[in-house]
């Protein structure tokens, strides 16, 4: 034993929503080199080696229910990873709703015993929650997943930031009562990122910041840098770290809060609704 075992995961077993393609693959490849007996669920078909595939469907329900009734057993760690863009049908079951309910159905079956983690990717799209903080209230109130359906469809928020901003708002709310059952809940919040579902909307999504990045010599991320960040928060090397979004965006939004990079500013603004 040394003092760094706290960043890897011997004995551990995890679960990967969301880890056929992208950040969640990239999680579980890195889960696996970390030592962990690591399940991925996805809709998508799941190629990685060793790990269990389950197939689920954040949009079904009875999917999720099934899926995590497959998975069984104990879960250490729960990394919520699989999204889609807007445009898609059920993007409010796949982003937010559907790994809310996976949750509730695992602390249900107490297959998060104490000591265990979740980890949400969230988006730039997602930092205003603040500002819509009594509106995401009554989303969260909703009991049940059919609740937060109707919810979503009375009050038009079937779409890409809504979602994000409702991880943010469940992940700052959730800190308390999960950290009472031992569990921890963070999110990272990624800064342009080349993966699949980035190059499917690439003059939006890879385009966001290309000039700051011009600047300071970078590139978009990989997969596998948002990864880092994410299975660290899971990890017992972060367990001083509950209910934050890590913003994981090589400073993009800093920058612009400051205004050390002005060009950043308005975005920065806009996008934690600071008009």
């Amino acid at each position: 034993m040394t003092l760094f075992n706290a960043f890897r995961y011997d004995g551990k077993r995890v679960l990967v929503v969301g880890g056929a393609s992208g950040m969640g693959r990239a999680a579980a490849e890195l889960l696996l080199d970390a030592g962990a007996e690591v399940v991925v669920m996805d809709f998508a078909d799941i190629t990685l080696a060793g790990v269990k595939a389950i197939h689920v469907n954040l949009a079904d329900k009875a999917s999720i229910d099934t899926a995590v009734d497959t998975c069984g057993g104990r879960i250490d760690a729960l990394f919520s990873c699989a999204g889609v863009a807007d445009g898609t049908p059920g993007i409010e079951k796949i982003n937010f709703i559907g790994h809310r309910h996976m949750i509730d159905r695992l602390l249900a079956h107490d297959m998060l015993p104490r000591g265990s983690a979740i980890g949400f990717i969230s988006s730039a799209a997602g930092l205003g929650w603040e500002a819509n903080l009594g509106e995401l209230k009554e989303l969260l109130d909703t009991p049940d997943f059919e609740s937060a359906v109707e919810w979503v469809a009375a009050h038009g928020k079937a779409d890409y930031l809504s979602m994000k901003q409702a991880i943010c708002a469940y992940v700052a709310r959730e800190a308390f009562p999960m950290l009472k059952r031992g569990i921890r809940i963070n999110a990272i919040c990624p800064g342009p990122t080349d993966t699949p579902l980035a190059q499917a909307n690439a003059d939006l999504w890879l385009g966001f910041g290309a000039d700051y990045r011009g600047e300071t010599g970078v590139e978009a991320s990989t997969p596998l840098e948002q990864a880092y960040p994410l299975v660290f928060l899971c990890s017992d090397a972060a367990k001083a770290i509950n209910g934050i979004t890590m913003i994981s965006d090589a400073g993009y939004i800093s920058s612009g809060i400051t205004g050390s990079y002005p060009p950043a500013t308005d975005v920065a603004n806009f996008l934690l609704f600071r008009f």
